[in-house]
């Protein structure tokens, strides 16, 4: 006997009610709940159809797989060194980012080395995927294409098919013949993937899928999908641009601090060895530039930030920043008029960091302070000079984590004069240390 229940789904956390209401009770977004008819079998329990089994942790080998390289350093160094099998991976990103582009070149690579792959398309036809394979130059006769929306559907051909690896694309377009419900939803989102999980852990088959996000920057869907694959991957970076970074916020079978670095062009991404020299290939000895040494996870990263500052025709000054956070430039623009004497009260301030990179962590502070202060007395900063560190609101320098990385990556391009903390100089390594940020303004620009 099959019962129809209708309940009313959030769609930004999940959580269900039996009536509808303006504001979800659980996470507080308002004009969230939709209305989702389910289906569910009545007078039987669900069985596992699971060969489990209970084992001691001793007796238990780890040591019987080997992780698939795909030939791509970048990639590889992000999911831990290789892919394990029957792992699930997540791949988010903003519309035409990339993360189809990726998983093909990712698949490419993998036919390469004899492994096969299926990848299930319910954006595009294979005529559609075809024309995108060409474009970037992917001959590989041997992929196997299956334009499908359904769960069930797929699953039975990678039964019948037996490859290596499996492709969705995307999450959003699947639906499961269990739920009554439209593709997207997040009835569907969640059995769609809890489906894909339970049968890539049966058959060590690894699993890439692709999920769009929402307008804030988080995948589409509930938490629970988060929760419920081994990997979640992030393709970053402005569509204008040409850099995009793959970084890892989960990952059960390695660190989550590493990342991976790309450019986009016409034959797809292509790996970045050296992406410090590429950022500042272009930088001139002009006022409101400052060198950077950024972490982005393990690896040190150099990188420009400009700045500049005019004289406002308005009553209300305008602060803008790209690629760094504008409350956090309200805060230093603050600290520079207060601590520093800088008279910033009628001065517009733009800051932007150079190749559409974005930039979260505290110790790009001091950079963006000095090339400030570099536009605002129309004075270059000395050439080969690299700065970072952390600006409080006293004015005062404080330590930054990852010190010796961040001096090896400068040096290694040649930037010998460094401007550090004061509170850094224990770790014994020859560079200029300051106190406050107007030691570190008189130290550079007089």
């Amino acid at each position: 006997m099959v019962k129809t229940k209708t309940s009313f789904v959030c769609q930004n956390c999940g959580g269900s009610f039996p009536a509808w209401s303006g504001k979800c009770q659980n996470c507080g977004e308002w004009n969230s709940l939709v209305e989702t008819i389910s289906e569910s079998k009545t007078g039987g329990s669900r069985a596992s159809n699971r060969d489990s089994k209970i084992e001691r942790l001793s007796e238990i080998k780890g040591n019987d797989f080997s992780r698939a390289k795909t030939g791509m350093e970048e990639f590889d160094r992000v999911v831990g060194g290789g892919i394990v099998p029957g792992s699930l991976i997540l791949i988010g990103g903003d519309p035409g980012i990339g993360k189809s582009t990726l998983v093909l070149q990712v698949a490419d690579k993998l036919l390469k080395d004899r492994a096969s792959v299926l990848y299930s398309s319910g954006e595009e036809s294979a005529y559609q995927l075809k024309l995108r394979a060409d474009r970037l130059g992917i001959e590989s006769k041997s992929l196997l294409v299956f334009p499908e929306t359904n769960i069930e559907t797929i699953i039975g051909q990678v039964e019948s098919e037996k490859p290596n690896f499996l492709i969705i694309d995307s999450i959003q377009t699947m639906w499961s013949e269990d739920l009554t419900g439209a593709p997207g939803s997040i009835g569907q989102v969640s059995l769609s993937t809890s489906k894909l999980m339970d049968f890539a852990k049966k058959n060590h088959i690894a699993t890439f899928i692709i999920g769009h996000v929402t307008k804030e920057g988080n995948i589409a869907g509930p938490k629970i999908l988060e929760h419920l694959v081994d990997t979640v991957l992030y393709l970053e970076g402005d569509k204008m641009a040409d850099f995009r970074i793959l970084r890892c916020v989960k990952n059960r079978f390695g660190s989550t601090n590493e990342t991976g670095v790309f450019e986009m062009g016409d034959k797809g991404l292509t790996e970045v060895k050296n992406p410090s020299a590429i950022l500042l290939s272009e930088k001139t000895n002009a006022s409101g530039s400052a060198v950077f040494a950024t972490m982005e996870g393990t690896r040190p990263l150099l990188v420009e930030v400009q700045a500049l500052t005019n004289q406002t025709n308005f009553g209300y000054p305008k602060r803008t920043a790209s690629g760094f956070d504008l409350n956090r430039l309200q805060v230093l623009t603050a600290v520079l008029s207060k601590r520093a004497g800088l008279n910033l009260l009628n001065q517009d301030i733009f800051v932007n960091i150079v190749g559409g990179i974005k930039i979260k962590e505290p110790a790009l502070d001091l950079a963006v302070c000095l090339a400030i202060a570099s536009s605002y007395k129309n004075k270059p900063l000395p050439k080969n000079i690299c700065v970072f560190g952390e600006v409080g609101l006293a004015g005062e320098i404080r330590a930054v984590h990852n010190i010796k990385e961040r001096l090896k990556e400068a040096k290694k391009l040649g930037f010998n004069n460094c401007i550090i903390p004061k509170t850094n100089e224990k770790f014994d390594i020859k560079a200029k240390t300051v106190n406050n940020l107007k030691e570190a303004i008189e130290a550079v620009l007089g």
